[in-house]
This record gives structure tokens, sequence and C-alpha cells, in this order.
């Protein structure tokens, strides 16, 4: 059980990393959309790239010791946890939306972005309504 418990707290706290980097990330994406000045666009372009890169290793961390935890937990026990799978079907959108701020990084590095303030602002989002859902789950764990 104690290890367990530390793989518990490590995911719990891989996460939190992870998630204050892609909290982060489309708030610079918005200030870059909505700046014109060079110089600023020089800047959020190092933060951008650094960030991201920065909380990936996080990210991955957070996979990792999520399926050490299911596999210590057993696959009987996977098996009836339909909770999981919810979280596990939202966690993969997670990493989907992780996957596109490469890419959205990448417009941004090679002055090709397309797309406004307002669109960053709403993306930002997306990764909150996820995590509320996910703790839900994860905390409640409800018989769904």
């Amino acid at each position: 059980m104690t290890t367990i418990l530390w793989l518990k707290a490590l995911h719990i706290a891989f996460m939190v990393a992870w998630f204050a980097g892609i909290f982060y990330l489309p708030r610079l994406f918005v200030y870059h959309a909505e700046s014109d000045n060079t110089e600023v666009h020089s800047q959020l372009k190092i933060m951008e790239r650094r960030l991201l890169y920065f909380v990936t290793p996080f990210a991955l961390l957070t996979l990792i010791l999520g399926v050490a935890l299911i596999y210590m937990m057993g696959y009987q026990w996977f098996i009836v946890s339909s909770w999981l799978h919810i979280k596990l079907a939202l966690v993969a959108i997670l990493f989907a939306y992780h996957g596109y701020c490469f890419k959205l990084l990448a417009d941004f590095q090679h002055d090709r972005n397309t797309k406004s303030g307002k669109f960053y602002r709403i993306y930002n989002e997306l990764p909150v309504l996820i995590l509320f859902a996910v703790i839900i789950l994860a905390v409640l764990k409800p018989g769904i």
C-alpha cells in the first residue's frame, strides 16, 4: 500500500506541474497573437518554447505514474472502474491538446500564426474544464 501512495503522490505532483505549464502557455500565445511588437514576439518565442519543453517531461511522468498505478491496482480493478475509463479518455484529450501546442508553437516560431487572441483565450479554458472533470472522477469515483 505504501508504494501505491507514493505513486499517487508523485502522479499528482507531476500532474500539477504539467497543468501549471499548459495553463500558462496559451496565455503566452494570447499575448503573442495580440502584439505587433517584434521585440515582444522574440521574447515570447523563447518563453513559449522553453515552457513547452520544460513541462513535457511532467506530462510524460504523469502518464507513466498513472499507468503504474493502474498496474499496481490490478486488471480486475481496472475492468470494473468505469470512472477510470472516462478519466483516461479525458487524459487522452489532454495529451492531444498538449501535442497541438507543439503545432501552435511551431506556427509562432515561424511567424505563421493565423489565430486570434480570442481563439487562444478560449483554447486556454479547455484544460481547466477537463481538470475539473478528472478530479471529480478521481475523487468521487462515481459508478457510471
